[in-house]
């Protein structure tokens, strides 16, 4: 892991939860996507939608919740032109927000190309760490992009995994990208883990308050991407974002027994006017 440069070799990240998170076939993967959009939750939001919060489960447990906050993201997709994907590093333990050092992301419905100019930046600013090591087996970014490519037109990546980081760092990075209408975010994060159902729903409808009232830091096992959340909200409050819940709901609703459930909820923030 090295804080230097951007070095990209010129390859492109394989899909690494292909067939175990969602769909390998690109046919079934582009149908489910579509599936899962058309039935999730729409709540009216008013504003452009700047960045939601997106759980990262596989589609069976958590495909109705991320749909609710890809359809409100893709509401203006004709203006979108780079989307900001942050989440929680699950297989590698380091310090910072870590780039992925690859011009590319490859997912079954075909390759999505990372903002090399981006990634530069914030390598040369001392933002991030490049390390492809961070991103190699990690699903919290790699199940958002599907939905991404099914709902935008083109559009570049910025993928960050975030380790041990304190909020303070992740602002800054988002600080650093917020731009134009252009660019969006997508905050990647699961809610409690393995609780059971009665005690999850009480658990998550507690963070939620909490987001929706940008009151943080989260508590770390109120959300595995607390760290992420803990940076975007200072950000989001700072630009006059709106937030709106969209979705909230856990395993035991969709696939899963009630006595050890994840929670996930959909959260989207607007820009309003005046």
């Amino acid at each position: 892991m090295s804080r230097r440069e951007h070095t990209s070799t010129g390859a492109s990240r394989p899909a690494a939860v292909a067939g175990l998170f969602y769909p390998q076939s690109s046919e079934e993967l582009g149908r489910t996507v579509d599936e899962l959009v058309a039935a999730s939750q729409e709540v009216p939001v008013e504003g452009r939608v700047k960045g939601v919060i997106a759980p990262h489960a596989g589609y069976i447990y958590s495909g109705p919740t991320a749909a609710a906050a890809f359809k409100a993201l893709a509401r203006d997709r004709d203006e979108i032109e780079r989307v900001v994907i942050l989440g929680p590093a699950h297989r590698v333990a380091f310090h910072g927000v870590a780039a992925p050092g690859c011009d590319s992301f490859a997912t079954p419905l075909g390759d999505v190309r990372v903002n090399g100019e981006a990634i530069a930046g914030l390598l040369a600013a001392g933002l991030v760490i490049e390390s492809p090591d961070a991103h190699r087996d990690e699903h919290s970014l790699e199940v958002e992009i599907p939905y991404l490519q099914r709902l935008l037109g083109g559009f570049e990546i910025i993928p960050l995994v975030v380790g041990l980081a304190v909020s303070d760092e992740v602002e800054r990075v988002i600080e650093h990208l917020w731009n134009g209408p252009s660019t969006r975010f997508v905050i990647s994060s699961d809610l409690s883990h393995y609780l059971t159902y009665e005690q999850a729903r009480a658990v998550d409808q507690e963070t939620v308050e909490a987001i929706v009232g940008f009151s943080h830091p989260l508590p770390r096992h109120a959300a595995c991407g607390a760290m992420a959340i803990d940076g975007w909200l200072p950000e989001a409050k700072k630009h006059g974002l709106e937030p709106r819940l969209l979705d909230l709901c856990n395993s035991g609703d969709t696939a899963g027994d009630r006595k050890r459930v994840v929670g996930y909820a959909a959260v989207a923030f607007a820009e309003t006017e005046g």
